[in-house]
C-alpha cells in the first residue's frame, strides 16, 4: 500500500513539528494534531477525529515528556502514554491503519557500555520510561502494521532542548558543570523526521533503534555546542551523583541501530553535523 494520507499527533513538539514539514516537503497530504484537536486520554473523541480524517498512517509523536515532573504524577504520564496510546493504537486498527510509535531510550536500564540491541531486556528506571514501555506494549498487542522507533536525546527548533539550554546558560556563565558519565546519542529532530516519512512508504514493520550517529556525554555535547556557537565556555565534568534529579537517567544509552540498514533504511549523519546544521539554521 502506498501511503498518501498521514495524521501526525503532537505537532506543536519538536519531532511532530518537523515530521509534518517533512511530509509537506515530499507533497503528502498530512494533518498535524494538538491537544486542541482532541485530547488523546479521550477514547471516542480520538477514534472521531481519526476515523472522519480517514489517514493511511498516523505518527505518533504527542507525549507527555516530563521526566522529573512524571515522578510526581504518575498516573497522568501513564494515563498520556499508555492509554492515549492505546485509544491511537484502536483507531488505526479500526481504520486498518499504519502507525508510528515513537519511543525512548528510557526503557532500557542504562548498565554497561555496550549498545543495545532490539532484544536487549528493557527495564526503565523511572516514571517515563514505564510509561513510553507500556505503550510499545500496548502498540504490539493491538497492531500488526507498526513501526516503535526509540529514540533518544531529542532536539529541534520548535521546542525546548538541551542545546538550547547551553546556549541560554552560556550567557551568563563562563564555566558550567555538566554530567559526563551519560552516554548516548543526540537526535536531531529534522533527521529523523526524514526516517520516519521513509519507513510510512513500507510495510518493515516491528522496533528500531533511530538516533544521529556516534555516541558522546552530556558533557561533550555540550562542548561542541560551546565550540560550534563560538561561546568560551569552560565545561566540567561531573559524574551523576552531584547532579541528582528527581528520576534516574540510564548511564549508558548507546542505540544498536543496524535493524535500519538490514530493512533498507539510513542511517542518520553524525550528531557533530546534525548539530552544526541546527545551529545555523
Amino acid at each position: 500500500m502506498v501511503t498518501i494520507k498521514i495524521l501526525v499527533t503532537g505537532v506543536t513538539g519538536q519531532l511532530g513539528y518537523d515530521v509534518v514539514q517533512e511530509l509537506i516537503k515530499r507533497n503528502i497530504e498530512c494533518v498535524g494534531t494538538s491537544s486542541k484537536d482532541f485530547d488523546i486520554r479521550d477514547a471516542a473523541a480520538t477514534l472521531d477525529f481519526i476515523e472522519t480524517y480517514a489517514p493511511d498512517a498516523v505518527v505518533h509523536c504527542a507525549a507527555y515528556t516530563a521526566v522529573d515532573k512524571a515522578e510526581d504524577e504518575p498516573a497522568e504520564c501513564m494515563e498520556i502514554n499508555e492509554a492515549g496510546t492505546r485509544n491511537i493504537a484502536l483507531a488505526c486498527k479500526k481504520i486498518h491503519a499504519k502507525m508510528v510509535y515513537l519511543s525512548t531510550d528510557y526503557v532500557f536500564p542504562g548498565i554497561g557500555s555496550w549498545y543495545h540491541d532490539i532484544e536487549t531486556a528493557t527495564a526503565p528506571l523511572n516514571v517515563y520510561g514505564k510509561s513510553k514501555l507500556a505503550g510499545e506494549k500496548v502498540v504490539q498487542d493491538i497492531l500488526d502494521a507498526y513501526f516503535i522507533v526509540r529514540i533518544s536525546w531529542v532536539f529541534g527548533k520548535n521546542g525546548s532542548n538541551f542545546v538550547e539550554s547551553m546556549l541560554h546558560l552560556a550567557q551568563d556563565h563562563t564555566e558550567l558543570a555538566i554530567v559526563g558519565d551519560q552516554v548516548g546519542s543526540p537526535t536531531y529532530t529534522v533527521d529523523l523526521a526524514v526516517l520516519l516519512c521513509d519507513m510510512l512508504a513500507t510495510e518493515a514493520y516491528g522496533i528500531y533503534h533511530a538516533a544521529n550517529e556516534g555516541i558522546c556525554s552530556w558533557a561533550e555535547f555540550a562542548e561542541e555546542i560551546f565550540r560550534l556557537a563560538d561561546r568560551p565556555i569552560h565545561v566540567k565534568a561531573i559524574p551523576s551523583s552531584d547532579y541528582p534529579t528527581k528520576a534516574l537517567r540510564p548511564l549508558n544509552s548507546r542505540l544498536e541501530k543496524g535493524k535500519l540498514v538490514q530493512a533498507g533504511f539510513h542511517r542518520l549523519p553524525v550528531w557533530q553535523d546534525a548539530l552544526k546544521r541546527y545551529l545555523e539554521s
